[in-house]
């Protein structure tokens, strides 16, 4: 059949894409790696330590999804390669059609997972943790951040990633000054990653009586939320904590009680504030984690090894060019000016539709 010929012609390729990924993978040690972890957790103490044991499934986990999502890809382009057969042998159009959805599917997976292999960096299999800070521009410029707080939600959400809102600071008109979220799961970080930086809407403004079209700012940071397995010395000197009553929705008791932490690194000036757990005590965890990972992040900027060289002013967000312009009107585009990549789409994209930005600049790498 003539609409089978493309595939008949792409399968060896798509065979030859996957073999590569399985040994740039190390296909056969995490197979080895992963026999060894299920080993420890077949053993009558495994529970006695419920954190390690915890840590010990999180990595097996990790390492059989890689080894099932290389099997069953390997199994489907063979099943391709078979049905492919039997529907020109029976001259069966509906079969091949059937073949001609299945060989998409399995293309588009291929290609996620050949992405993911990318993703080698120090931190990239790590939670990620965004901070929102709205530019200048007044309630327009806080708007267009809550708009991409809502848009990084929804991907994440579509992702199977949790989504922790550690702290936001609300407008009393509308919009966000800031906000800051976890973004938990495997590789949210290395996918996030490249988010960082300025992002610029322009539109037709709601808030302008004049109906002027208006440009507006928000900057993204995205730091790598730190495992628990690696520990950062911080100075107690080098830090002052206030506590606050935390503000906005959450009920009675974050209305009565001083349970808001914040956090001040002295020597850099970052600034971490989190006001969204039940307790000082919880606040001050997920703060004290979150300041880890700036000044960890901080570090890689600056290449320094050692945290107390780190110096100099972090709270100023630099409004440098733009990563990606979201355009309302008078036409509707999404462009990332590092990459190229644009959309028309901009109702998707602001949806939480955004693996093709993030794809592209993977590919970069």
């Amino acid at each position: 059949m003539l609409k089978l010929d493309p595939i008949r012609q792409e399968l060896p390729e798509k065979k030859k894409a996957l073999l590569g990924i399985g040994e740039s993978l190390g296909l056969s040690e995490l197979k080895k790696k992963a026999e060894e972890l299920n080993g420890m957790a077949m053993k009558e103490d495994f529970w006695d330590d419920p954190e390690e044991a915890q840590k010990l499934l999180k990595k097996k986990s990790t390492l059989e999804n890689k080894v099932n999502a290389y099997e069953k890809l390997k199994r489907g382009l063979s099943d391709v390669e078979e049905l492919m057969s039997l529907a020109e042998e029976m001259e069966d159009e509906e079969e091949a059609d059937s073949v001609i959805a299945m060989y998409k599917e399995l293309s588009e997976e291929l290609e996620s997972f050949k992405l993911e292999t990318l993703l080698h960096g120090k931190y990239d299999h790590n939670s990620a943790v965004i901070s929102l800070h709205a530019g200048a521009g007044g309630v327009e410029a806080m708007d267009w951040a809550e708009m991409l707080l809502r848009m990084y939600t929804r991907w994440a959400d579509s992702k199977g990633y949790d989504v922790r809102l550690v702290d936001i600071q609300d407008d009393t008109e509308a919009g966000i000054k800031s906000a800051t979220v976890m973004i938990e799961g495997e590789n949210a970080y290395g996918y996030l990653k490249h988010e960082k930086g300025v992002h610029r809407l322009v539109r037709i403004s709601p808030f302008n009586s004049a109906g002027k079209r208006m440009t507006s700012f928000a900057a993204l940071e995205v730091m790598p939320e730190i495992d628990d397995e690696l520990t950062v010395e911080i100075n107690p000197e080098d830090i002052r904590i206030d506590t606050f009553r935390s503000s906005g929705a959450g009920g009675q008791h974050v209305n009565k009680t001083d349970s808001a932490i914040r956090i001040t690194h002295l020597p850099t000036n970052i600034v971490v504030t989190c006001q969204n757990e039940r307790s000082q005590h919880q606040n001050r965890e997920v703060a004290m984690k979150i300041l880890m990972s700036k000044l960890l992040d901080l570090a890689e900027q600056q290449h320094k090894e050692d945290l107390a060289e780190i110096k100099g002013d972090f709270s100023q967000i630099t409004w440098g060019s733009q990563i990606r312009s979201y355009v309302f009107q008078p036409y509707t585009m999404v462009k990332d000016h590092r990459t190229g990549a644009e959309v028309g789409n901009v109702g998707a994209v602001m949806d939480g539709d955004l693996d093709h930005f993030i794809n592209e600049e993977l590919k970069q790498l």
